[in-house]
């Protein structure tokens, strides 16, 4: 599991910086990327990677502000051409269905695979044998979601040699004592599945947030996180400013982070006012409550070990 940053500015593209698109490359777990939202040129940014657009299975929408979603119709025809044929579900605001709709029919663009659109409300808004996603609101001025990606705990690691020193051989009864079934014997024994595997495997939790002022929502969605990535358009000493344009401070960022208990903090959406030097001000500021902080950059990747 790997977070890869495709643009970390703030309001209009710029030479450091392109507008906001994130991918969680989940390749090891399921063989797919997840997106989350898609500004301007997010498919250009993706030519100078490894990603293929056709292993993106899920987009996930915080807003319908210009630089978080004007480039997911050129990125859905894209992936179209080519070659993507596997099912992708767009998932955001109300409106987003609309907006989608009429980008796609006015342009008379035709995909060759199947696009579901769901326009979502607080709550579990998807959930498989692998992975939940919450959302819940902001406070953005528009309705602004942020997300908690829960990966499901995993069985422990199956104890072979001690299966075999008990008399079973490898085969169809390892896999479901792997799964967790327990299993009968020929010769009447019973063996309990929690007698042979090792201790269940932690699934990490990942909190990318949309746009927001200064929220508990924010530290409800990232509690316990293994990486929150979080908004941080201004300095410290601008909360008035930041305020106002209802956006964060990195400061602000730290202390949801600290609140949360969150394992790592990942400032993005940098304004543009701030260049390389700015930016590293921005990260000693927020370190000031939370030190176990980065701060993204486009084409940057951060992978998210398994817990120990």
């Amino acid at each position: 599991m790997e977070i890869f940053f495709l643009g970390t500015g703030a309001g209009v593209p710029a030479k450091l910086r392109n507008v906001t698109s994130i991918a969680l490359k989940l390749l090891d777990e399921r063989g797919t990327i997840w997106l989350f939202d898609a500004g301007e040129a997010t498919q250009h940014q993706i030519l100078h990677t490894s990603i293929k657009p056709r292993r993106i299975e899920k987009i996930f929408i915080t807003h319908l502000h210009g630089d978080h979603i004007y480039g997911l119709p050129g990125l859905l025809a894209s992936r179209s051409f080519q070659g993507g044929e596997s099912e992708v579900t767009v998932y955001g605001p109300k409106g987003i269905k609309d907006y989608l709709q009429a980008s796609l029919s006015v342009s008379q663009t035709y995909l060759k695979y199947r696009l579901t659109v769901i326009e979502i409300e607080e709550g579990v808004i998807f959930e498989d044998g692998q992975f939940f996603v919450e959302a819940r609101l902001l406070d953005h001025g528009i309705p602004s979601y942020g997300y908690r990606i829960v990966e499901k705990d995993k069985p422990g690691t199956l104890l072979a040699e001690k299966l075999r020193e008990a008399g079973v051989q490898p085969g169809p009864i390892f896999r479901k004592i792997k799964n967790g079934e327990t299993v009968l014997l020929e010769d009447g024994r019973v063996i309990n599945p929690a007698e042979f595997l090792g201790p269940p495997q932690k699934g990490r939790i990942v909190a990318i947030l949309g746009d927001t002022r200064f929220t508990e929502n924010a530290a409800k969605l990232a509690e316990k996180a293994d990486i929150l990535v979080h908004e941080a358009t201004f300095a410290k000493g601008e909360e008035k400013l930041a305020y106002e344009y209802f956006h964060s401070t990195a400061y602000q960022a730290a202390m949801i982070a600290r609140q949360a208990g969150c394992k790592q903090l990942c400032l993005t959406h940098i304004s543009a006012r701030y260049d390389r030097n700015a930016s590293k001000e921005l990260v000693k500021e927020a370190m000031e409550v939370f030190p176990a902080i980065d701060i993204a950059e486009d084409f940057k990747e951060i992978s998210i070990p398994l817990s120990k």
